[in-house]
């Protein structure tokens, strides 16, 4: 299962497009993808890893929606990851890179410049 987080916001409009994220990055993977949010909307990281471990998921991998390694990607998200590990010792949950580390968003934001 993957958690694909984004940072959270009040606009419900926000919520709407990481939610049609989700499902789309769920259509293109074949893989179970379930919201996350770091802070301002439901669920928060630690509830979407709970809830996933309770229905009986064993190995979670945590997608930050972040473009830049700022302290959300460095301290609080892999802060809130290990101590997730630490409550739900028999799953496993693997911190991924954040989204700005790919290499090929360079492609993708050239590609938007070109059309």
């Amino acid at each position: 299962m993957v958690l694909l987080v984004a940072h959270g916001s009040r606009n419900p409009a926000a919520q709407a497009a990481h939610a049609a994220l989700v499902d789309a990055l769920a259509a293109a993977t074949g893989a179970t993808v379930r919201p996350a949010y770091l802070e301002m909307a439901e669920p928060s990281i630690p509830d979407a890893i709970d809830h996933a471990v309770d229905a009986g998921a064993t190995h979670l991998r945590v997608l930050p929606c972040f473009l830049h390694p700022g302290n959300h990607v460095l301290v609080d998200i892999p802060d809130l990851v290990e101590a997730a590990q630490e409550h739900h010792r028999g799953a496993r949950i693997e911190l991924l890179d954040h989204l700005g580390a790919d290499p090929s968003l360079v492609g993708l934001l050239a590609d938007q410049l070109s059309g």
